[in-house]
């Protein structure tokens, strides 16, 4: 008489498959729609290091809608910048919001700030 032992099989159910393959995609829409707004955010934060070259608050910001529009940023113009004055050095600062439809009623909102070097 000879015992066998079942060996009891391990492995994701097919609604666990599902599942999780479902919560990969929402994440990977997610990111993609993420991404794009971190490039632009880099692109504002070259544009104000451009920008505090300037003389003047409107020589300021119009080197800094030059920038933007070479850079296609479209979330913040040279009006929406703070430019004021550190000793001899013109410091620019900006802020912005991001808001990404996600379903329904539900949108993810990013915020963005930062200043020149």
């Amino acid at each position: 008489m000879t015992i066998q032992f079942r060996s009891r099989q391990r492995g994701l159910s097919f609604l666990g498959l599902l599942v999780v393959g479902g919560m990969l995609a929402a994440c990977g829409v997610i990111i993609v729609e993420i991404v794009p707004t971190a490039i632009e955010y880099q692109g504002v934060r070259r544009a104000a290091d451009k920008a505090q070259e300037g003389t003047s608050m409107a020589d300021v910001r119009s080197i800094f809608d030059r920038a933007a529009s070479v850079d296609n940023i479209k979330s913040i113009s040279g009006k929406d910048l703070e430019v004021s004055k550190e000793g001899e050095k013109i410091v620019v600062s900006f802020a912005y919001q991001r808001e990404i439809h996600l379903f329904g009623p539900a949108y993810l909102t990013l915020k963005y700030s930062g200043r020149s070097k």
